[in-house]
C-alpha cells in the first residue's frame, strides 16, 4: 500500500502523465457509451420541471453566451452551462451508475468537458480521454471512503463527482502536476451534498455544483491559486473528514491497470440502481402471477444499501418515488413496467398503486450483493412464488447492448427535446473518437438559433 502522505500526488501524477495510447480500446469504447448515455439523459430531463427553475433563477446571472445547454435555448458561461447540464442529466434518475459506489460517474465529469469544448477546439479523442480519467479519479475516491461515508449521509455522485470534474476539466487544460494537486484540493474543499436531498429538487444542486465547482476547481489551478499539498489524505483532507472506513489503497492500487468505467452500469429504468433487480424479479414474477388484487404480500430481500436508499413506503412525488422500493414494486406489478410514466406525480397518488405499496416488506441481507435481489410474493391463497435476480439488466454482468443503449437514447430525446434528430446525434457519438470538433456534437444536442 502506498504511503498515506503519496495519495494525492500519485493520482495527480496518473492523471498528468496518462497518454491516450495507454487507454485500452474497451475503456475507450464504454467511456464513449457513457457520454451516448449522458447525452440522451440531459435530453430526456431538459424540460424537467427542476430544470426550468433553476434556469430561471440562475438567467439574470449568466455571463457571456459560452457553451449549450443540451436540449435547451439558454446559452449561458461555462460555469453555468456546467450546472445545468448537470442537472439535466442526472434530473431523471436515468443516467449511469458506478456499481462499486452507487455514483453517477457522467453528470458531474462530462458537462465541464463539453464546456470547454465550446471555448477551445477539442478533439473527441482529447474529450474521451479527460473524461476517463475523471471518472478513474471520482470513483477511485469514492471506493475509498465507502461504505462509511454514504452511511453517514454524504451524496457520493456529489461529494466524489467533484473530484472527477475537476481532474478531467484540468486534463483537458494541460495542468501540471502542482497544478492538478491543487486543483483537487479545490475540489475537496467545495464537496457537498446530502442524501437527505434525495427525491427532492434540492439533489439536483449539490450535482450541478459538483460539475460548475470543479471545472472552477481545474481554472483557478491553471491560474496558480494554491490549493492544499494533502486534501485527500492530510489530518484534516476529505477522506478522514468524510469517513470512518479508509482505503487509500483504492486510490492509489494498480493505476492505470484496472479501470472503474469498466463497472459502469446503464439504467432502464429511470430510478435508483439498486431498484433494478427489484424490477427485473417484479416483472418476471408477473408474468405467472393472476391479477394484482390477489396479492397478500410482497417481500423484497437485499443488500443493506437497498434499504438504506430506498425503504420509502410514503411518497408522495415521482421525485421520491424513484427511490422506493414499494412504489416500484407496486407499478411493475400493475403497469408491467417500470419507465418514465411510472414516476409521474400522478402514478405515485392512483389509489392502487398506493395499495399495493402498503402491502410490500423489505428485508435487509449483507450476502445478496448490491445488484441482485430477491423478491417472494405471497397470495391471498396461501401460495407464494419468488425470483432472485443475480444481476439487474444494464449492470456490467447484464449490459445495455448498443441496440438497447441507442433505444434508451430514441425514447429520452422524444420525451424532452423531439426536434433533435437523433440518428445523427448517436451516429457523432459514436464516433467521437474521430472527430475534430466536440463543439459540433453540442450543436446537435440544441435548439436551432431563432
Amino acid at each position: 500500500m502506498d504511503s498515506v502522505h503519496a495519495v494525492t500526488g500519485r493520482l495527480a501524477e496518473f492523471i498528468v502523465s496518462s497518454r491516450w495510447q495507454d487507454i485500452p480500446p474497451p475503456v475507450r469504447r464504454e467511456a464513449m457509451r457513457s457520454i451516448l448515455n449522458f447525452v440522451g439523459c440531459a435530453l430526456g430531463g431538459s424540460q424537467d420541471e427542476a430544470v426550468g427553475l433553476a434556469a430561471g433563477v440562475l438567467r439574470p446571472y449568466f455571463g457571456p453566451a459560452q457553451a449549450g445547454v443540451f436540449g435547451r435555448r439558454e446559452r449561458p458561461d461555462a460555469l453555468h452551462a456546467a450546472f445545468l447540464n448537470a442537472v439535466t442529466a442526472n434530473v431523471l434518475e436515468y443516467d449511469d451508475t458506478h456499481l462499486p459506489t452507487v455514483i453517477h460517474p457522467a453528470a458531474p465529469v462530462a458537462p465541464g468537458l463539453f464546456a470547454l469544448a465550446e471555448q477551445r477546439r477539442v478533439s473527441g479523442g482529447e474529450l474521451l480521454h479527460a473524461f476517463i480519467l475523471g471518472v478513474e479519479a471520482e470513483c477511485r475516491i469514492g471506493k475509498a471512503v465507502m461504505p462509511t461515508h454514504y452511511r453517514r449521509g454524504w451524496h457520493i455522485t456529489a461529494t466524489c463527482g467533484i473530484f472527477g470534474a475537476a481532474a478531467a476539466a484540468g486534463k483537458l487544460l494541460g495542468l501540471d502536476r502542482r497544478q492538478m494537486i491543487w486543483a483537487l484540493g479545490h475540489a475537496a474543499t467545495q464537496s457537498a451534498g446530502l442524501v437527505e436531498s434525495l427525491g427532492s429538487m434540492s439533489k439536483s444542486i449539490g450535482v450541478g455544483n459538483a460539475a460548475k465547482n470543479g471545472l472552477a476547481a481545474a481554472l483557478f489551478a491553471e491560474a496558480s491559486f494554491t490549493g492544499a499539498e494533502q486534501p485527500i489524505e492530510g489530518r484534516y483532507g476529505f477522506a478522514p473528514v468524510t469517513s470512518d472506513s479508509i482505503s487509500y489503497d483504492a486510490i492509489t492500487g494498480k493505476l492505470g491497470e484496472s479501470w472503474e468505467i469498466l463497472a459502469n452500469a446503464y439504467k432502464p429504468y429511470p430510478c435508483g440502481v439498486v431498484l433494478f433487480p427489484v424490477i427485473d424479479a417484479c416483472l418476471e414474477l408477473r408474468r405467472h402471477l393472476p391479477a394484482a388484487e390477489q396479492i397478500a404480500q410482497v417481500i423484497v430481500r437485499g443488500h443493506p444499501l437497498m434499504l438504506e436508499r430506498a425503504d420509502r413506503p410514503a411518497v408522495e412525488t415521482g421525485r421520491e418515488a424513484k427511490v422506493s422500493i414499494q412504489h416500484s414494486v407496486a407499478v411493475a406489478f400493475l403497469d408491467d413496467a417500470a419507465g418514465l410514466a411510472q414516476y409521474a406525480d400522478r402514478r405515485v397518488a392512483d389509489p392502487a398503486v398506493r395499495a399495493l405499496r402498503a402491502r410490500v416488506a423489505v428485508e435487509e441481507d449483507p450476502d445478496v450483493p448490491v445488484e441482485a435481489a430477491i423478491v417472494t410474493v405471497r397470495l391471498t391463497d396461501g401460495s407464494s412464488f419468488s425470483e432472485h435476480i443475480r444481476d439487474g439488466r444494464g449492470t456490467p454482468g447484464r449490459p445495455m447492448s448498443d441496440d438497447e443503449l441507442d433505444g434508451k437514447v430514441r425514447e429520452l430525446a422524444a420525451f424532452g427535446a423531439p426536434f433533435v434528430d437523433v440518428p445523427a446525434l448517436i451516429a457523432a457519438i459514436r464516433g467521437i473518437e474521430q472527430e475534430s470538433d466536440v463543439g459540433r456534437i453540442v450543436g446537435l444536442a440544441v435548439p436551432a438559433p431563432p
